[in-house]
């Protein structure tokens, strides 16, 4: 099934009346079905807006040119050094439960076989 394509006044116009339904606690099962769209067309048209760079919407990429750098780049690498850290941190926890993970799988082959090896009690 083709999807029907929305204009951008029309996403934004959505998108304006999906945050008043946010604000009055609205889920967003109950949102993407007033806005009359899926969940995932939803959260992609939040992601285009929600970028620090203009809205591109799908029909607009094509006329839209990329923008010259500007004095914002320092604050850019202030944010992708902030990332890179915060990445590492999620790597280490990841890391530590995985390790956790298999010691507790080892534990649990070792009480296998140790109640495989016990005759039975009949």
């Amino acid at each position: 099934m083709v999807g029907k394509r929305h204009a951008s006044e029309e996403i934004t116009a959505k998108l304006a009346h999906a945050n008043e339904l946010a604000a009055k606690g609205k889920t967003q099962r109950e949102i993407s079905k007033a806005l009359g769209v899926s969940i995932m067309t939803y959260h992609r048209w939040k992601k285009m807006v929600g970028s620090s760079e203009p809205v591109a919407f799908p029909e607009d990429r094509a006329r839209s040119e990329p923008k010259p750098s500007t004095a914002g780049d320092a604050s850019s690498t202030d944010v992708i050094k902030r990332l890179e850290s915060e990445n590492s941190q999620l790597r280490r926890l990841v890391t530590d439960m995985l390790l956790e993970k298999l010691k507790l799988e080892e534990e649990l082959r070792a009480r296998e076989e140790a109640r495989l090896r016990r005759p039975d009690k009949r």
